[in-house]
This record gives C-alpha cells, structure tokens and sequence, in this order.
C-alpha cells in the first residue's frame, strides 16, 4: 500500500510539473504582429538647404508592431532598423543606410544631419534624388522581423562650403625651393601650375627636391596671399591640413622625385603621394 501510495504522489507531482511547463510554453507561444505604419512629416520631399542646415528636416515615425503571445501584446522592448536607399533599389543597393534606433517610434533629422545622412548613398550635390525609407521592427533572435510599408520621397543635397576658400581666380601654383622653380615668383608654368579637377580638387604631378618646402599661391607673381600650414615642424611631408594665410611653409617628401599633390578645399587637406 505504501508503494502505491508513493507512486500515486509522484505521478501526481509529474502531472503538475507537465502541466506547468504547457502553460509556460503557452505564455511563451509567439501569436504574431501588425507591420508597422511608415510616415513621414513631409509629403513627398525633404528639403535641405545650407543656409537653414540648423532647422528640422523630416520627421519619420512609425507604428507599434503590438508582437502578440499566447498570453497577450509583449511588453519587451522592440529593436527598430530605419533603412534608406535609393528608388528602385529594393533596399538591396550597395550603399543602402542601416540606422539602429532602440525601442522609439520615430526619429528625428535636421537638414544638416540628413544631408550627411543620405551622402553615403552617394548621391550627388545639387542634384535632385529620389530615394525610399521603411523601417523594420524586431524582437528577439528568433521572433520574425516585421516589415513596414515604404515611403518614397525627392530630396536635393547640397555641397557644404569648403573647409578653406578657393582660390578666387580658379588657379592654383606650387612655388619653394622643393621645386625646379624655386621660390622665384612668378613660377613657370605650366609646369608649376595645379589641374582643376572639380570645383574644390586641385591636382599637380611635378618633380620634388627632397629635403626642401614649398606653399601654393593662388596668384602667380603675386606673393599677397598663400595657402600653408600652421606649424612646418608637426606637419607630414605626406600631407595634412592646411589653411588661408597660415604662417608656415609644407616640409616636402624627404626623397627626391616624382610626386603627386592633390590639394582638396572641400576637406581643407592636401597630400603628397609618390609616383
């Protein structure tokens, strides 16, 4: 009798244990979820403009997904991926932008962080472009992502102003004692004379005396004005920053030969690469 009493009790303590892990596995049973709703503050473009580059940009926002469980809506936090690519791409291009944002339901850009935002699309400055945003809602590892609608919107990017001014007449020399030319001013030309390859990018392969300097000038003869470094001892014979009117001249390469300077005004750096 004893044994049957004790068999009796332990069966009943399985049939508790087995009956609290169904209603465990059902409270954990995922139901399913609604797509979140995608929108936007603006209609259809998103403005940019340097001049207000302070001001708000767009708005997105998007619904709660409601992850659903046997026992009712979650309450854990839902992870969000805000996607933006260029129409047409199917959010699958080579330059697509993946933002993280955690739990909240919109995120906001001024004009000035959306332009830096979408450049990586590589899109061009002054050009109008025509891209898609959706975002996509996730919980857990092995919950089932949800997918928003999309939201396709024009937008026109715009170049910030060069870190140093350009050149005012379009041209740019290279003159010191690094050169063939010397610090004789005028230089010779064309051989001292930078290529304009963009707005802000000047380019010169020309041959340098190792050990010496050298600055640009803007004006040939002229020695009013001139682009140089701030300090010739910190600075690298490989490049660096460089600035308007600065006090000092660029050390160049410490071996002589052929080398090729690129000086960017956009990024306000310059570089000496051999060749």
């Amino acid at each position: 009798m004893k044994k049957i009493i004790q068999s009796l009790l332990y069966l009943s303590i399985a049939m508790v244990f087995f009956a609290s892990c169904e209603k465990e596995e059902a409270r954990d049973t995922f139901i399913g979820g609604t797509a979140p709703v995608f929108s936007a503050s603006v209609k259809d473009s998103v403005g940019l403009n340097f001049n207000t580059e302070n001001n708000k940009a767009v708005t997105f926002s998007w619904t709660n997904p409601n992850y659903t469980f046997a026992s009712g809506v979650s309450s854990q936090n839902v992870s969000y991926t805000l996607e933006i690519d260029t129409a047409g791409a199917s959010f699958n291009g080579p330059n697509k932008r993946s933002i993280s944002i955690s739990q909240d339901v919109e995120v906001t850009y001024t004009q000035k962080a959306f332009n830096i935002l979408i450049a990586d699309l590589k899109v061009k400055p002054g050009v109008v472009a025509l891209l898609e945003a959706r975002v996509i809602a996730t919980l857990g590892a092995n919950i089932t992502s949800l997918v928003s609608n999309k939201f396709t919107f024009k937008v026109l990017p715009y170049a910030p102003p060069p870190k140093v001014a350009l050149p005012t007449g379009g041209v740019l020399y290279l003159v010191g004692d690094a050169t063939n030319g010397g610090w004789n001013n005028p230089v010779p030309v064309p051989s001292q004379q930078f290529t304009q390859v963009s707005s802000t990018l000047y380019e010169l392969t020309v041959p340098l005396i190792g050990g010496k300097q050298f600055l640009f000038i803007p004006k040939n003869g002229d020695w009013g004005h001139k682009f140089a470094c701030s300090s010739t001892a910190n600075q690298s014979p490989n490049g660096g920053v460089f600035g308007y009117d600065f006090s000092d001249n660029f050390p160049g390469p410490a071996a002589s030969g052929t080398y090729k300077i690129s000086v960017d005004f956009q990024s306000g750096t310059y570089t000496v690469t051999k060749q």
